[in-house]
């Protein structure tokens, strides 16, 4: 759903820029709630992740594909601030280096795919987890059902920014009918893709999955004839440590592995909004990139013939970017005091 230069009028695409640097500031600072130094290098893996899943679309209707979003996903495993920054950076990666999603539509891209997604995302995510049991597994089914939802939410906030600015002359019903739509349809993988991953997390580390934190009742202990608390068991910091690189080698390893060789096999159609704008004419306008001359852009690394070659060097080269960026902002606001290990999630008490 990356919107390039020319689908949105200056005036809107300027008051974006405003709303997205306004969130991004207003994250800045919520995210050093929600990051220390175990998670922040993390963090970054998120974003890389994303990217490299980005890559990866998949048919989804008759010459339309799709591909992740990742507000959801961000949201749910690092936090709902800090999601904003993970999708944000990738945005800024892929405008920068890959001449995907305009430069002047940054705004437009930050505040449909970064800030509607995860706010839509968390506060689903977090309504059903308050009525759902206490289990890993509503973890999974409420992060399935926000990823969902939070899909046809960024078509309609992508619908309304038209309405607002759009360059050409293209009824609005037509546009909301068929960017809501396909969609939906994407939507049903994005949930899959979130829920699997936010699910396998919760396997390894549940204690790193922002959504899943305090979601555990204490356990009790009969003292006295009554029940009380339990003490919080101390974590063993080395174990800890080791743990979490595991983690995060893990992560790097699978990102590198999509991005690098699963992305050649790819879905080739168009995404669900280049296929709306050629069907719809609402790309009749679309400006070059501005760095369309960039060696990697359209994710393939140019004067390398080898198309294999070049999408993998291109995408090992998005990942790396990415999660240097990431990591490196991310170290910078996390918290500056000791970790503490939050409470996991259990199947049962």
């Amino acid at each position: 759903m990356h919107v390039p230069d020319g689908f949105i009028n200056t005036p809107v695409s300027a008051a974006t820029g405003v709303i997205a640097a306004g969130a991004i500031a207003v994250s800045l600072r919520g995210a050093r709630k929600e990051l220390d130094e175990r998670t922040a290098p993390l963090a970054g893996l998120v974003a890389a992740f994303i990217f490299s899943v980005q890559m990866l679309n998949f048919p989804v209707a008759a010459g339309t594909s799709g591909h992740l979003l990742g507000g959801a996903l961000a949201a749910i495993l690092v936090g709902p601030y800090t999601g904003v920054l993970c999708v944000s950076v990738v945005l800024l990666m892929q405008g920068i280096l890959f001449a995907d999603g305009g430069l002047t539509a940054l705004g437009v891209n930050i505040t449909d795919m970064a800030i509607v997604t995860t706010v839509v995302a968390y506060a689903v995510f977090r309504g059903l987890v308050k009525v759902l049991p206490r289990r890993r597994s509503s973890i999974t089914a409420a992060s399935f059902a926000a990823a969902l939802l939070s899909v046809p939410a960024a078509a309609l906030a992508f619908t309304a920014m038209y309405a607002l600015g759009g360059t050409t002359d293209v009824p609005i019903g037509k546009v909301l009918t068929a960017m809501v739509g396909v969609h939906v349809l994407i939507g049903i993988g994005e949930a899959a893709i979130t829920a699997l991953t936010v699910g396998a997390v919760i396997a390894v580390r549940p204690d790193l999955v922002y959504g899943a934190r305090g979601l555990t009742a204490p356990l009790k202990l009969r003292v006295g004839g009554e029940l009380v608390d339990a003490p919080a068991p101390v974590p063993v910091a080395a174990s800890t440590k080791t743990s979490t690189r595991k983690v995060w080698g893990a992560g790097l390893i699978t990102a590198l592995v999509l991005a690098g060789f699963v992305s050649f096999y790819a879905s080739a159609s168009p995404d669900g909004l280049e296929k709306v704008a050629h069907d719809k004419g609402i790309d009749a306008k679309t400006e070059p990139h501005h760095t369309e001359d960039s060696p990697f852009a359209g994710y393939s690394l140019k004067d390398v013939s080898n198309s294999r070659l070049a999408g993998g060097i291109a995408g090992a080269v998005g990942v790396g970017a990415t999660i240097a960026v990431g990591s490196g902002v991310f170290w910078v606001i996390r918290r500056r005091r000791s970790p503490v290990a939050p409470a996991s999630v259990a199947e049962s008490v």
